[in-house]
């Protein structure tokens, strides 16, 4: 029996959104630019996928614009902003640095451009402090992005307060929802932001699918240029299956997120009590209380994640690090060093559970650990004692 606990990387399909995607690609293949009965049809289907898609965040679907995937939307928010703003001379941006790196690396182009970054730092909860904002905001500041829940510990942010402090001094504010949305309730409007990204893949989606959520009356200007397809925001013949599953993921997504959430929670809360009672030198990281419900984060002292992580997938259980692995060496956390939690960059791994998880699946999870744990401690131990 082989465990996926890796949800938070990507999510397997649902079954309705595996047919949807067959069907569409073999029946409706339209282009949905096209004024034909073909087109139409295939524009029918991207109409109710917006539709479903701006129900999931509590939007206008007039403002959805689908787009490959989280990556695309959030570079779509920023760039798209930060080239609408260069001309007012405002070019400063503030972000976390715990965000995603589709925020932090684009970020890093821009301020290759000139722009002013700041990152702030969080907490050892992984939460950004509203106050932070206040002190780092300036009549410079422009853009402001700080996403909605973090994708190692699950942190949930308050956005909502933090937009608002971005609003009262003329700053626009995007936040990556990829990791919240449908997972918990998410609403634009009380939120109260200007630009919102998602990605399909997280909540059963295909793969290569998203969106950008844009509020009315903010300018952005196109990443690619082309044709007039979303309104003129994103050039490009829409994927028409794959968008009609994303559209299908949503549905399901909203309708059974309640449910899904408080089984999740439980089974996450099981699987912490049990490891931290069953393996000495464990500790959860970030807020037990303020983060979505299928994500924990755990460090194991004397240990390096990436041993423990191959030798829990040689047990035929699949969890991650949380953090890149290049050229073969695990890079430490830069969300857990951004915590301040510098000694447990490189001994966290991330369990991220997702709908078909079961208590039989945890229950395995925690019978395996303690020994993979000893044994790993022990070869960790005796290569010290060699060197």
């Amino acid at each position: 029996m082989r465990i996926y606990l890796d949800f938070n990387a990507t999510t397997p399909p649902f079954p309705e959104v595996v047919e949807t995607v067959a069907s569409v690609l073999a029946h409706d293949y339209g282009n949905p630019s096209s004024v034909h009965a073909f087109g139409q049809r295939a524009k029918g289907l991207l109409d109710d996928a917006r539709g479903a898609v701006a129900a999931l965040i509590g939007a206008d679907p007039s403002e959805v614009v689908f787009t490959s995937g989280g990556t695309e939307a959030d570079n779509l928010a920023l760039r798209g902003a930060a080239d609408a703003l260069d001309v007012t001379g405002r070019r400063h941006l503030i972000t976390s640095g715990i965000e995603h790196e589709a925020v932090l690396t684009t970020v890093k182009a821009l301020e290759r451009r000139g722009w002013q970054v700041t990152l702030l730092s969080t907490d050892q909860s992984g939460v950004v402090s509203p106050e932070a904002l206040r002190e780092a905001i300036t009549p410079k500041t422009s853009i402001v992005s700080v996403m909605l829940a973090n994708n190692e510990v699950g942190t949930i942010q308050p956005v909502a307060e933090l937009a608002a402090i971005a609003r009262a001094n003329g700053a626009i504010f995007h936040t990556d929802a990829v990791q919240a949305t449908g997972k918990i309730p998410v609403s634009v409007k009380a939120l109260g932001v200007d630009t919102l990204a998602i990605a399909g893949h997280k909540f059963g989606g295909p793969k290569g699918t998203g969106a950008l959520w844009i509020r009315r009356g903010v300018r952005l200007v196109s990443t690619e240029t082309g044709g007039r397809q979303e309104r003129n925001r994103r050039a490009g013949t829409e994927n028409v299956p794959a968008l009609a599953g994303l559209g299908v993921a949503a549905r399901i997504a909203q309708a059974k997120m309640a449910e899904s959430a408080a089984a999740l929670a439980s089974l996450r809360d099981q699987l912490e009590r049990d490891v931290l009672a069953t393996v000495p030198g464990t500790f959860v990281n970030g807020d037990p209380a303020r983060r979505v419900p299928n994500t924990t984060n755990i460090s194991f002292d004397a240990i390096e994640a990436e041993s423990l992580l191959i030798a829990l997938d040689l047990e035929g259980i699949a969890v991650s690090t949380g953090s890149a692995c290049s050229s073969g060496s695990l890079e430490p956390s830069h969300v857990l060093k951004a915590m301040g939690l510098l000694g447990r960059a490189r001994n966290s791994l991330r369990f991220s559970l997702g709908p078909s998880t079961t208590p039989a699946e945890i229950e395995a999870l925690v019978r395996a650990l303690p020994s993979l744990v000893t044994k790993l401690r022990r070869l960790g131990r005796t290569a010290a004692a060699l060197r």
